[in-house]
């Protein structure tokens, strides 16, 4: 029986995945639609920082990519609110040292995959587009961006990683009992740049992820390593104010010395920039299921992309990567013969779709905490109680926002399930308060015990 496996799309999620694969003995071969961004400049349009959390990185350390990795992270350790008055306010992202999220340059990262996956034996075809998915014929056809030359190869089996637009998955969406949804937000969102001053320094705290709440709309600030950071505003694609309001240079600077007057000094060449920079859109993708038979399965993006808003999304893709290998192992090592590779897909879609259903949702909601709840005095207030609840019933209570960034071993469904508990109890306890301290905290440890279950022991090896 043949060892091919084809993967569609060499972004970061698929091509984590390849390197698995290929370590389990398979001739895996990669065909992504762009050409290679260790060797081309990619045009402007995806955003080219991240954040990387806990989860991602467990999935990178089990790749044995950690030590490359570290050479391209910035540590935020929380956010620095920016109100239109007054003075910065920074929130921690938590309590412990290693409770902290990294931004990484995300050309940097997927190069380093790539290099990784090339070395493992993983086989790239660059500028090789999808086509079309015939499940008939049993094939895929890719179009060579240079020579407009088409190829066919084999389907089965078949990994679409090609992202929230998947040939692999509007093709199964044509298929009886598919289901496909691609949920769009109303908001798009723009790139700018804020460089470092004449002598190289950060014009603004470098290790924080700085955040511009405007209650509609925000504006976010990514630190790099080289000491500029890279500023996305999101706001909405129509109305006013919007994207298609700000359409002339006036316009512009008009809004973003009215919003955000201290970024708005520093953003580079902000009025052309912005009438320049192309704008994205954002949407969140439900489908179901994510396999046909041991034929072809979808990961990543492909199967569940999600608004950005509680950087989980890369974190999601590299923890499928990671679930995948140990759904192989767990029916039959490779994952070559049929009936093994079938049994992997089923157990990895149930193992994941629920997870990748929990961290959309959160994602939607955490954009209205960005932007709005972060100056509301009440949710202060519960943020504050929590906190201290923490530090008091650490072996129960952790904060919705820690167990999705520092905890890869409370998967994300369970932690919408306790958030949901923990927000319903912080509401009771702080309900008539405005301060922390006249919280009755003997109530909380009682009503702790009697909703939520113990913690896992947290691992502390890494």
């Amino acid at each position: 029986m043949s060892q091919a496996v084809t993967f569609i799309g060499a972004g970061l999620g698929g091509t984590l995945a390849a390197i698995f694969l290929a370590r389990r003995g398979r001739e895996v071969t990669i065909y992504e639609q762009r050409p290679d961004l260790r060797r081309v400049a990619l045009p402007a349009g995806r955003s080219i920082n991240l954040a990387l959390a806990n989860r991602g990185l467990r999935a990178l350390q089990a790749a044995g990519l950690e030590t490359g990795v570290a050479d391209l992270l910035t540590e935020m350790r929380g956010r620095m609110v920016h109100p239109v008055e007054g003075p910065l306010d920074l929130q921690p992202y938590g309590q412990q040292a290693h409770e902290v999220i990294y931004s990484v340059s995300r050309p940097g990262l997927n190069a380093l995959l790539l290099e990784a996956a090339e070395r493992a034996g993983v086989r790239i075809r660059f500028g090789m587009r999808c086509k079309a998915v015939d499940f008939d014929a049993d094939t895929l056809e890719f179009e060579d961006g240079t020579s407009g030359a088409r190829e066919q190869v084999r389907l089965t089996p078949c990994i679409g990683a090609d992202g929230a637009g998947s040939m692999l998955r509007k093709t199964l969406a044509n298929r009886p009992g598919f289901e496909n949804r691609e949920d769009m937000l109303s908001h798009g969102y723009k790139e700018l740049s804020i460089l470092a001053d004449p002598q190289g320094k950060p014009r603004m705290d470098p290790g924080a992820l700085h955040i511009w709440p405007r209650g509609g709309h925000m504006l976010i600030a990514l630190p790099n390593r080289d000491n500029t950071f890279t500023v996305t505003l999101f706001l909405p694609q129509t109305g006013e104010p919007s994207f298609a309001s700000l359409d002339t240079k006036e316009a512009v600077q008009r809004f973003f010395y009215d919003q955000f007057p201290d970024a708005a000094a520093l953003i580079d060449d902000l009025e052309n920039s912005f009438l320049a920079n192309p704008t994205g859109t954002l949407g969140t993708v439900r489908c179901s299921p994510w396999y046909l038979d041991d034929r072809a399965l979808l990961l990543g993006d492909s199967a569940h992309a999600i608004v950005p808003f509680h950087g989980q999304g890369m974190n999601c893709a590299f923890e499928d990567a990671l679930e995948l290998d140990r759904c192989f192992a767990a029916t039959g090592g490779n994952g070559s013969a049929d009936d093994a590779r079938a049994a992997a897909f089923r157990m990895f879609y149930a193992r994941r779709k629920p997870n990748a259903d929990a961290i959309a949702d959160m994602a939607l909601e955490n954009y209205v905490e960005m932007r709005d709840s972060v100056r509301d005095p009440a949710f202060l207030l519960r943020q504050t109680v929590a906190f201290e609840l923490e530090r008091r019933y650490p072996d129960r209570f952790a904060r919705r926002y820690g167990l999705v960034m520092f905890r890869d071993d409370v998967p994300y469904a369970e932690a919408q399930r306790r958030g949901r508990i923990q927000e319903n109890l912080l509401r009771e306890l702080t309900a008539g308060l405005d301060n922390a301290a006249d919280v009755d905290y003997d109530r909380a440890g009682k009503l702790i015990a009697a909703r939520l279950d113990p913690l896992p022991e947290l691992d502390k090896t890494g």
